[in-house]
């Protein structure tokens, strides 16, 4: 599985991305070594600089397997809970993608 994580509007630090990096090996762990090409884009971040409370952070994973795109989007207070709630959405996305083939 190929991982592709971008940041925007906040720093990559090497602990998120370590973080990013633990989330995905869970989901790889669904997909056998010969499976078809999993390419794998995370964009983490703040919509815009200004925003203060609410729904400040956002996760979003583009999961290309083959020809399919699965995609989970989640705005949380928290950055590592909105990575988590992405990975959880997107993990139930691939088992009924999986279930239908």
């Amino acid at each position: 599985m190929k991982i592709m994580i971008h940041a925007k509007n906040i720093e990559l630090t090497p602990s998120i991305e370590a973080f990013v990096n633990q989330k995905m090996d869970m989901l790889a762990k669904l997909f056998k070594p010969g499976d078809q090409l999993i390419e794998t884009r995370i964009e983490i971040g703040r919509p815009s600089k200004h925003h203060q409370k609410g729904l400040v952070y956002y996760a979003e994973i583009n999961l290309k397997i083959g020809g399919e795109l699965l995609r989970a989007t989640v705005e949380h207070i928290d950055l590592r809970t909105a990575i988590d709630f992405a990975r959880d959405e997107i993990e139930r996305q691939v088992k009924k993608f999986k279930s239908k083939r």
